[in-house]
């Protein structure tokens, strides 16, 4: 009995590194591309991580005009400006960060189902 408790290792944390992740010391780099449920077939797209020297508004605005669809910019007090567009935008979004110039591809993370 007693080799078998010496062969299982006891103190290991399988969630280690997820919580590491999730901690806000890396997420600071990246861009955040969700997708939220609403009612019915209607959805929400929401953009965060953005720099703070970029004009949100201006960002929107291209935005609205580039995919056809209505937006706001959100202040959350956790997370900062967030921009919401209406509609599943996500692979939109990210290639037009791209290819704006305003996000590396690397630092984008597209979340959703």
């Amino acid at each position: 009995m007693s080799e078998l408790d010496t062969q299982i290792p006891s103190a290991f944390d399988p969630f280690a590194e997820a919580n590491a992740e999730d901690s806000g010391a890396g997420t600071k780099e990246y861009v955040h591309v969700r997708i939220q449920q609403r009612n019915g077939r209607k959805s929400l797209t929401t953009v965060q991580g953005l720099k703070k020297e970029y004009s949100y508004n201006n960002i929107l605005k291209d935005l609205k005009k580039e995919f056809c669809c209505n937006g706001t910019v959100v202040q959350d007090p956790e997370l900062g400006q967030v921009i919401q567009l209406q509609g599943d935008q996500r692979k939109n979004v990210s290639t037009f960060l791209v290819q704006a110039g305003i996000v590396k591809k690397e630092h984008i993370k597209i979340h959703g189902f």
